[in-house]
C-alpha cells in the first residue's frame, strides 16, 4: 500500500510538470526544493521504465508516453475534486468556505458587496477571492464560481449571463472646462487619454482612433482615481464609473459612438450543481442582477 501511495504522490508531482513545462516553476507551485522535485520525477519513470520528459538546458517537453500519463492524470484530478467537493457538499446548513475568481474592477464595484450581503444572511459563510483575470480551468482548480467578461464563455462550464454594460469615456467637469468636450471620436487626438497599458487606441463604435496621454497604468481604479482629479479622459467599463456620472463628479462624453453592449458571465462546473453553499450563493447572484 504504501508503494502504490508513493507512486500516486509521485505522479501527482509529474502531473504540475507536465502543466508548467518547468522544473522551477513546478517547484516553487508545490513549495518543493527543484531537487527533491527532480528526484521524484526520474524514480517516477525508473519505475515506470519509460521516459516521461525529454530535458534540455532551455525547455523541458513530454514525451508520448508522458502525453498519455498527463491525460489519465487529469481524470484522476478531477475525480478527485468531484469527490471533494461532493463530499463537502453533503448537509443542510450553508456554511464553509467559497472560492470565487473575478476581475478586480468587478470585485470592488460588486462582489465584495454581495458577498458581505450573503455572509449577513449566513454567518457560517467564508470567501476566497482571486482578483484578476485569469482564465483559470475550473475543472482543475480549487476556484468553484468565477465571473468573466467575455464574448465565449467556455462550452464545459455553465455560463450565465448576468450583467451587460457599455464601456464610456468620461472626465471631471474640471478637466472638461479647462480642455473642452470632444464631440467626435477624432477630437481625442487633441486630449490627454490615460489608458492600460498596450492599449495605443481606443475603440469605437466603427473605429479606432489613436489614444494618447501622460499615463498608462495596468489598473481602471487608478485611472478614475487620476480622471476624478481632472488629469485626463479615460475610457472605462460605465458600471465602474456609473456613481461617478450620477453625482456629477465625472461626465461622459462621446456616447454616441461607443461600442455595443457587452456581457458578465457567472461561470462554474456542472458538477456544483450538487453544492447547496454554491448553488444558493448562485441564486442570490442571479436575484442581485435580476
Amino acid at each position: 500500500m504504501l508503494k502504490v501511495h508513493k507512486k500516486l504522490e509521485r505522479l501527482m508531482l509529474f502531473s504540475e510538470v507536465a502543466q508548467t513545462l518547468s522544473f522551477t516553476l513546478a517547484a516553487n507551485n508545490l513549495g518543493i526544493s527543484r531537487g527533491h522535485l527532480s528526484t521524484q520525477i526520474k524514480q517516477l519513470e525508473k519505475d515506470m521504465g519509460l521516459p516521461l520528459l525529454i530535458r534540455s538546458t532551455r525547455n523541458v517537453r513530454l514525451t508520448a508516453t508522458g502525453e498519455r500519463v498527463m491525460q489519465g492524470m487529469d481524470k484522476i484530478q478531477l475525480s478527485v475534486l468531484e469527490l471533494e467537493r461532493s463530499a463537502e457538499h453533503e448537509g443542510h446548513a450553508i456554511d464553509g468556505l467559497i472560492n470565487l475568481t473575478a476581475p478586480n474592477q468587478f470585485t470592488q464595484r460588486f462582489l465584495l458587496d454581495i458577498c458581505a450581503e450573503f455572509k449577513h444572511l449566513h454567518p457560517g459563510i467564508k470567501f476566497t477571492i482571486d482578483s484578476s483575470s485569469t482564465q483559470y480551468d475550473l475543472n482543475r482548480c480549487h476556484y468553484e464560481l468565477a465571473f468573466r467578461a467575455t464574448e465565449l464563455p467556455p462550452e464545459n462550464m455553465v455560463a450565465k449571463p448576468i450583467l451587460t454594460y457599455r464601456h464610456c469615456c468620461v472626465a471631471s467637469p474640471r478637466y472638461i472646462e479647462q480642455f473642452g468636450i470632444p464631440f467626435v471620436p477624432e477630437d481625442i487626438i487633441q486630449h490627454q487619454c490615460l489608458r492600460s497599458q498596450n492599449q495605443d487606441y481606443w475603440q469605437f463604435d466603427h473605429q479606432q482612433v489613436s489614444a494618447e496621454g501622460w499615463l498608462q497604468v495596468n489598473d481602471n481604479n487608478m485611472l478614475k482615481h487620476q480622471a476624478l482629479s481632472g488629469q485626463g479622459l479615460i475610457r472605462v467599463p460605465l458600471y465602474l464609473v456609473d456613481k461617478e456620472i450620477a453625482e456629477g463628479t465625472l461626465i461622459q462624453v462621446l456616447e454616441p459612438y461607443m461600442q455595443r453592449e457587452r456581457k458578465i458571465y457567472m461561470v462554474y462546473p456542472p458538477s456544483l450543481h450538487h453544492s447547496k453553499r454554491v448553488s444558493a450563493f448562485i441564486h442570490f447572484i442571479r436575484a442581485k442582477f435580476a
